[in-house]
């Protein structure tokens, strides 16, 4: 199964001429964003940050149902991957994709899955 995660990320990131050409480093930082991304909680994180929102702590954990001490461990562990990106406001946290193409991979994935 990573191996498919792995397989659509890079299709996403790359083209496939450059994929002959990445670094076992590029490889490991692709790995290690997939594994972040491969857990339910957080899988419904990057659904409700599709096409540019921006949400708080508090809006995620409402729309997920859960402890808002949850959400933000499942946060942090994105933010650290580098999935996730934050920007302080007042009082606010706001989290967002850091790369745009994210979007696209619980969309992918849910297509190859059945």
């Amino acid at each position: 199964m990573l191996f498919t995660y792995l397989y659509i990320w890079i299709l996403f990131k790359y083209t496939i001429m450059e994929i002959q050409e990445l670094s076992t480093e590029q490889l490991n930082n692709t790995s290690s964003i997939l594994k972040a991304i491969a857990h339910p909680i957080r899988i419904s994180i990057l659904n409700y940050l599709e096409d540019g929102k921006r949400l708080t702590v508090t809006e995620i954990h409402q729309r997920l149902n859960i402890e808002q001490s949850t959400t933000s461990h499942h946060l942090g562990i994105l933010k650290d991957k580098g999935v996730l990106s934050s920007k302080r406001e007042g009082k606010n946290t706001y989290y967002f994709l850091k790369h745009k193409s994210l979007s696209h991979v619980v969309e992918c994935v849910s297509k190859c899955s059945v």
